[in-house]
């Protein structure tokens, strides 16, 4: 196969998003071999308006022919043009939700919005930081350092451009109605709201607050 270009989702001519997720459909495999052992099954990867949230995981195998069934694992689009780790994180997050589901790990409830304890500590055995929030549980997700290591390990996952822009233009992931965005530092947990996306340090803590 040839090497996939640095830059993913710089396409001239007509948009398309067929590069990125033969990128992500790669990913997976090669997230399933270094942190799985190779021991899922294959999903489908797609992209999908989720305003609401920055990827799914479908509890039941929901994508079938007349030879196999395949569980779905979404991306949200208004999320791709967040930097490359973050993006693998995220479907890293999912893939740790199929893993739970293949070995009957209870990793959620509340309708598989609350991550319990479960979860967290499968997560952060394949390259995740985990952090708390009240309304999700153990659902923050961040890339620790092995999983950056790994991503430029692999050396042809880049950058996403595209992404899809929703209510009037704001493609910032959002969890309520309001148009204010809500910032907490993950050690002493203060928090702070702003209108816009922005990049804050907490000045006790002195790290980098991030949108919950």
């Amino acid at each position: 196969m040839k090497q996939m270009k640095k830059i993913i989702g710089e396409f001239p001519g007509d948009v398309t998003l067929s590069e990125p997720i033969r990128m992500l459909e790669k990913a997976f495999d090669l997230v399933n071999k270094h942190y799985f052992e190779s021991a899922l099954s294959k999903s489908v990867i797609t992209v999908q308006s989720t305003p609401r949230a920055y990827g799914h995981f479908t509890t039941k195998k929901i994508w079938k022919d007349n030879r196999k069934e395949s569980y779905e694992i979404n991306l949200g689009a208004e999320t791709l043009h967040r930097p490359i780790e973050n993006v693998i994180a995220t479907l890293i997050h999912e893939i740790v939700h199929q893993y739970c589901a293949e070995n009957n790990i209870q990793d959620t409830s509340r309708g598989g919005t609350y991550h319990n304890k479960r979860f967290k500590k499968e997560a952060e055995k394949r390259g995740l930081i985990i952090s708390y929030d009240q309304r999700i549980g153990f659902s923050i997700t961040e890339p620790s350092d092995d999983l950056l290591s790994f991503v430029k390990s692999t050396k042809w996952l880049g950058q996403i451009s595209w992404h899809r822009q929703t209510r009037g233009g704001d493609s910032d992931v959002t969890t309520s109605s309001s148009s204010t965005r809500k910032y907490q530092c993950l050690s002493c947990e203060t928090s702070v709201r702003a209108t816009k996306e922005v990049n804050l340090i907490c000045g006790d803590c002195d790290k980098r607050m991030v949108q919950v």
